[in-house]
Formats: structure tokens, C-alpha cells, sequence
């Protein structure tokens, strides 16, 4: 844990939340700047950074439990669906430096629903500039792949 993490201390008990679920690895809360009805953020309980530090076990945990808690929120909230977002970095909008998976329910209802797409998804783009992105990335990783088979 951290000293100066807020996730931390809420986890600690020393600062309140409102709590959804716990176990041994996660714990999941509401956020007090919901983009919706419901909005709730899963964070291991060990503190780490963001989606680059964290452990693979801790991130898996915290996947798993975001999970559970999308598909109840879902069925209690009556939502429309769920986006699980991940922020990391702080051109990334991460405000909060331990990792978290937000659990936004979705409604059809704005009055319920506050969050807009900065993006349209549905509009193509550039697909000479996604090929050539793709291929430089999976070359990264198969390059990554060959050195760790090393």
C-alpha cells in the first residue's frame, strides 16, 4: 500500500466509500463522479500504479471481478449494457494512480447516462495507416516473443 494513494486509503478504511464487493485481492466501489447510474470502479487491493505495473494475477482478479459485479449491476440497475474502462496514464484521463477498471452501466435513458464518446465509433479509418500500424506492432510482439523463447 501506498501512503499517498487515495485507493489505498479507502481500501485501509481511512477514507469512506461505499463498498459493492470485497475479497481477498479486490475490492469494488462506487465512484463519487459517476458518468452514470450506477458507475463503480474494482481495484486491487495491492497498490500498483497502472495497466503497465500491475501484477497479471492481481489484474486478472480485478478482470474477473468486474465481471461479476458488470453482469449484477446490469441485471439490477436494468442497464442497457456496461463499458469497462481502463485509464492509464495521465494523457490517458487516469486521475487516480492505482490501477481501477471503471463498471459504467449503460442506459438508452440520458437522464440516467452522462458520458458521451469524445469518438465515433463506426467511422472507418485510414486502413493503409492501420495496416502499417498493426504490422509494426505485431512485429514488436513477435519480437518481444522470440527474445523471451531465448
Amino acid at each position: 500500500m501506498s501512503d499517498q494513494c487515495l485507493f489505498c486509503s479507502i481500501v485501509a478504511g481511512n477514507v469512506p466509500s461505499v463498498k459493492v464487493a470485497e475479497d481477498d485481492t479486490t475490492y469494488a466501489f462506487m465512484d463519487i463522479n459517476p458518468g452514470s447510474d450506477g458507475h463503480m470502479l474494482v481495484i486491487p487491493k495491492r497498490h500498483s500504479k497502472d495497466l503497465f505495473e500491475i501484477p497479471a494475477d492481481d489484474l486478472t482478479a480485478v478482470t474477473l471481478a468486474a465481471q461479476r459485479i458488470a453482469k449484477a449491476a446490469v441485471a439490477e440497475f436494468d442497464a442497457d449494457g456496461v463499458n469497462l474502462l481502463n485509464c492509464c496514464g495521465a494523457d490517458a484521463w487516469q486521475t487516480v494512480f492505482h490501477f481501477h477498471l471503471h463498471v459504467i452501466p449503460r442506459y438508452v435513458d440520458k437522464t440516467r447516462d452522462r458520458l458521451v464518446l469524445p469518438w465515433q465509433p463506426g467511422t472507418p479509418g485510414d486502413i493503409e495507416a492501420i495496416v502499417t500500424l498493426g504490422s509494426r506492432l505485431s512485429a514488436t510482439l513477435d519480437g518481444r516473443l522470440s527474445a523471451t523463447l531465448d
